[in-house]
């Protein structure tokens, strides 16, 4: 049996090192610093181990074994022997201190073989071996281990990739692309660590020289920003929250947030970039052997041919002056055919391919529109492009709008991502516009005043106009561009935000369109957009509304007829009162004619924790009539009997059912900007329009709809769209319209709500 350590038995040993919390915060981070970390581990567990054991050896792997231990990290250790008895016991002796220390442990007690055989059959496994690195006890074995493992790799590297492969894919698809990502994971998105470590494998294997000089200072700096986010946080955590920005580009010296998340853009890019070039050489390997014919070269475009599964140059295109256009033609024909352009091909084009005259000439104009209109294969092969500094020459923009934050907690993607998926998603409604060519290069071009300050959609249409121009549009082309960019809010922002039965809002939709072709282009943009920018943009009600608006404008510009006012639910103007009628997203009451129904059913809907889309009141002949459309805050039905008892009461003076509301509304209120209302005064037929701008909370279309009746304003309907975190609340007050004094007792009141 083996014996613990005279330092085990006395305990003296237990304490963990000093690793996390470091009083320095300057000291924890860098190379040197993950050094020091690891040298601190080895010298803590050689003391836990029993001295002059023969067949056993604790050998670190994950960060420990590479030397790159994160203030926070945890231990990858495996407990290596010969089959000698009393394994158990000393796993105990080691692992017990360990999580004593409160540090993180991933362990395993394994003979030689016995991992050899788990490394065969799991390539995580594989890989982990890879890394191993004497910590204590038998260097011998621990040295047969790693040689045993690394050669084991080599043989088997080529079977064993494509399961990498898969396994890759499926933690991309779980934790998405941290180069375009506001709040990406440094591990375990794609081209985050995760996959440098797969970048160091291949190479090992002798596959592909994939940890270029690039790759490896990319590699470094990934790894200071995870040692400056652990010193942040003061825990293990691996992404890069909004929250943490600034504190951890304070830490990497860096000036902003800002600065730093196109610092992790870029470093991700290019790793992502170097294991796409490792993954293409695996499968050309594989695809080798056994071959007895070289690849054949296949044609696939106008100085563009297939050969080994990449694209590149015919030998006339690179013997003759090419010509300014044939960069996008390559990237066109990639994107069509979901190929990748060849690395020294890109690296040729950067080189020689000769700046686009303005205007640009028809091929180059008929090539990026192929190329955003390729579906699948754009984003990939716009990627490749822009590492190669390709898109830079095509769009002078382009250097300004690269990794730029969003900061929307809508958005999921950095502006120039969000451009490009928006130009993929349009593609969907490419079908149902006359000018699927406008709809494209609107999508790609709609955001493109971000980050100049002021409305983006007035300061980008000119921007988008000078593009049009120089890739040589006709001039009512150019003009057609600028009105999609400069109204592509339009729509949804009026289908979210006004009554779509008051002829003002139609009548004013059609005449900043124009015509039904720009509405159609709107209506494709507006959809791509949503789909582009995340799924808190796009929801079915959403997609309802605007399509109900885009139907009503477009008879409006084709007939010149607008919607007749709705006619009140018979159901509501007859029979007993209170009646409550509950239909699945339609709440209506009808009540005695009587101030703050609206509010009182707003406070109930509230307290059932369903969130308002649009509220409409109205009194027939003394009856109050209120009807609602809701959706679940948070996706679970409401219990229809509970909500009817609540709301009779509600309708009929009992206030127990507000006080329980206002418990729970001031404990949800949050922080954030300072609320804003805004006027409106020729939005509507027989009212002015609020506009408040406001963090979201339970309970505050209640509060204000009470704030507004005590102040004796008439609610005739409402309007809520929520945009993350925040809403936009349009409420419709009937009358001729507040004087300024009564505007500012009105304004004054529902700040005070919020």
């Amino acid at each position: 049996m083996i014996k613990g350590s005279a330092a085990r038995e006395t305990g003296s040993a237990t304490a963990g090192p000093s690793l996390n919390g470091p009083t320095e915060s300057s000291a924890a981070i860098g190379a040197a610093a993950r050094v020091e970390r690891a040298a601190q581990l080895d010298r803590w567990l050689t003391s836990l181990m029993p001295t002059g054991l023969t067949g056993v050896a604790l050998v670190a792997v994950g960060g420990l074994g590479r030397l790159q231990c994160a203030p926070y990290s945890d231990l990858d250790l495996v407990l290596l022997h010969t089959g000698v008895p009393g394994m158990d016991e000393l796993a105990a002796t080691l692992w017990y201190p360990i999580w004593d220390a409160r540090l993180g442990l991933d362990h395993s007690v394994r003979t030689l073989p016995e991992a050899l055989s788990v490394a065969h059959d799991d390539v995580k496994v594989a890989l982990g071996l890879l890394d191993a690195r004497h910590v204590a006890g038998d260097r011998d074995l621990t040295a047969q281990l790693l040689e045993a493992a690394t050669d084991q790799w080599r043989r088997t590297a080529l079977r064993q990739l494509p399961r990498l492969r898969e396994v890759t894919a499926a933690r991309w698809q779980a934790h998405g692309e941290l180069a375009f990502l506001l709040e990406g994971d440094l591990k375990e998105a794609a081209g985050g660590l995760r996959d440098v470590g797969i970048l160091r494998c291949i190479a090992l294997a002798g596959i592909a020289d994939s940890m270029r000089p690039t790759a490896h200072a990319a590699h470094l700096r990934l790894l200071d920003t995870r040692d400056a986010l652990h010193v942040a946080v003061g825990r293990r955590v691996d992404r890069l929250v909004a929250q943490e920005r600034a504190t951890v580009a304070t830490l990497l010296g860096l000036d902003d947030g800002d600065t730093l998340l196109r610092r992790v853009a870029g470093d991700a890019r290019t790793v992502t970039h170097a294991l796409d070039d490792a993954w293409r050489a695996a499968e050309r390997l594989r695809a080798g052997r056994g071959r007895t014919r070289p690849p054949i070269r296949r044609p696939v475009a106008r100085d563009v041919v297939e050969h080994d599964g990449e694209l590149v140059l015919a030998r006339t295109a690179i013997g003759a002056r090419p010509d300014p256009s044939l960069s996008l033609r390559v990237a066109a024909a990639a994107a069509t055919t979901r190929l990748p352009i060849a690395r020294a091909t890109c690296e040729w084009l950067a080189a020689y391919c000769p700046p686009l005259p303005a205007p640009w000439p028809e091929p180059a104009r008929a090539a990026l529109i192929t190329l955003l209109g390729a579906g699948p294969g754009l984003v990939p092969t716009w990627e490749t492009c822009d590492r190669y500094g390709l898109v830079d020459g095509w769009l002078p923009e382009w250097p300004r709008l690269r990794s730029l934050p969003q900061h929307n907690p809508v958005h999921r993607f950095t502006l120039d991502r969000h451009l490009v998926q928006a130009a993929f998603e349009a593609t969907a409604h490419a079908r149902d516009v006359d000018r699927p060519d406008l709809l494209l290069l609107g999508a790609f071009l709609h955001d493109i005043g971000k980050g100049l300050g002021g409305d983006h959609s007035s300061v980008g249409a000119p921007i988008a106009a000078g593009v049009a121009r120089r890739i040589g549009l006709s001039c009512a082309d150019v003009a057609l561009v600028e009105k999609l960019v400069r109204l592509h809010l339009l729509l949804p922002e009026v289908a979210t935000r006004r009554d779509l039965s008051d002829p003002v809002t139609i009548s004013t939709v059609a005449a900043a369109v124009g015509d039904t072709t720009t509405l159609s282009l709107l209506h494709g943009l507006a959809r791509a957009d949503a789909r582009a920018t995340g799924p808190a943009a796009w929801s079915t009600w959403k997609g309802r509304l605007i399509a109900q608006l885009v139907q009503r404008v477009h008879t409006a510009l084709d007939t010149g007829v607008l919607p007749a006012p709705p006619s009140p639910d018979p159901a509501l103007v007859a029979g007993e009162l209170p009646a409550v009628h509950l239909n699945g997203e339609r709440v209506a009451v009808a009540a005695a004619d009587r101030r703050g129904l609206l509010a009182a059913v707003a406070g109930c809907l509230a307290l059932h924790r369903l969130d308002v889309l649009t509220a409409d009141a109205s009194t027939v002949d003394g009856r109050a009539l209120v009807e609602f459309r809701v959706q679940p805050r948070h996706g679970t039905p409401a219990d229809t009997v509970a909500l009817a008892g609540d709301l009779r009461r509600t309708v009929s003076g009992d206030v127990s059912v507000i006080q329980r509301l206002r418990g729970r509304a001031l404990a949800d209120r949050r922080g954030g900007a300072a609320p804003r209302v805004v006027w409106h005064r020729e939005a509507a037929t027989d009212a002015v329009v609020l506009e408040l701008r406001a963090a979201d909370s339970a309970g505050l279309l209640y509060r204000v709809a009470a704030a507004l009746d005590a102040v004796g304003a008439q609610v005739r309907a409402a309007r809520i769209s929520t945009l993350g975190g925040d809403v936009v609340d349009a409420f419709y007050l009937v009358g001729a319209g507040p004087d300024d004094a009564e505007r500012e007792r009105v304004e004054a009141a529902v700040l005070a709500a919020v």
